[in-house]
């Protein structure tokens, strides 16, 4: 009977140890990344440079303003001060495309980013 009882404490730690995994949630690309943004067309800056963070899969920027995220296959979708970005992490590294508008006139081209 005793070794019952041990059973179903160490069954019930690990069902407990499951439940709470997802709130420990961490996703391959968690982490910093310095984001090179190059303009290819329009009147955008030419080159700009944003450190930003990854926790959870969510995108953010202290000194940008940032929402989007990173998908467990590296999928990016993010917005960076009205524009819109989309491309792909592998690893430490990534690159995608991206459009906007300065002063009305849209803008476009690429990204390129590394984990710090």
């Amino acid at each position: 009977m005793r070794v019952t009882r041990i059973q179903a404490a160490l069954f019930s730690c690990v069902l407990t140890a499951g439940f709470a995994a997802p709130a420990l949630a961490q996703t391959p690309y968690d982490g910093l990344w310095n984001v090179k943004i190059v303009t290819k067309t329009g009147s955008c800056d030419p080159v700009a440079q944003y450190p930003m963070t990854v926790t959870d899969g969510k995108v953010s920027a202290a000194d940008a303003d940032v929402t989007g995220s990173v998908g467990n296959q590296g999928h990016v979708r993010v917005s960076i001060r009205g524009a819109y970005a989309k491309g792909q992490l592998s690893g430490n590294a990534g690159s995608g495309k991206w459009n906007g508008a300065s002063a009305g006139i849209p803008c476009s081209g690429r990204w390129e980013a590394s984990r710090q």
